[in-house]
């Protein structure tokens, strides 16, 4: 399985900017979705982004559509997560994963079709 690691977590002010990044230790064949998932303390891990096979898709949460855009760069096989106004609600622990088929029409964040996940990066958002 490929492995996955995230960056570009931080702590930004409400309206403020992130760019997530989630660097595979191979290449990831543009047959996969990949997608951004995140939690916060206490609650269950929620799907927020995902991206389909040859990029054709995107697909996004609604508490986060018109704010983050998700984006993937196959020649340094890296997914993204660009954050745009951010809302405290925001707040939670970042992972990326990957799944070994396109992303489907129906169980797009469910995560036991993702094979492969990274150990997250944590993004704080203040008021």
């Amino acid at each position: 399985q490929v492995q996955l690691v995230e960056s570009g977590g931080g702590s930004v002010q409400a309206g403020g900017s992130l760019r997530l990044s989630c660097v595979a230790s191979g290449s990831i064949p543009r047959t996969y979705c990949m997608g951004w998932f995140r939690q916060a303390p206490g609650k269950e891990r929620e799907g927020v982004a995902a991206i389909s096979a040859w990029d054709r898709y995107t697909y996004y949460t609604d508490s986060v559509k018109g704010r983050f855009t998700i984006s993937r760069s196959n020649a340094k096989n890296t997914l993204y997560l660009q954050m745009n106004s951010l809302k405290p609600e925001d707040t939670a622990m970042y992972y990326c994963a990957s799944r070994q088929a396109d992303c489907g029409t129906i169980g797009i964040f469910a995560e036991r079709f993702y094979n492969s996940w990274g150990q997250g990066t944590q993004v704080t958002v203040s008021s």
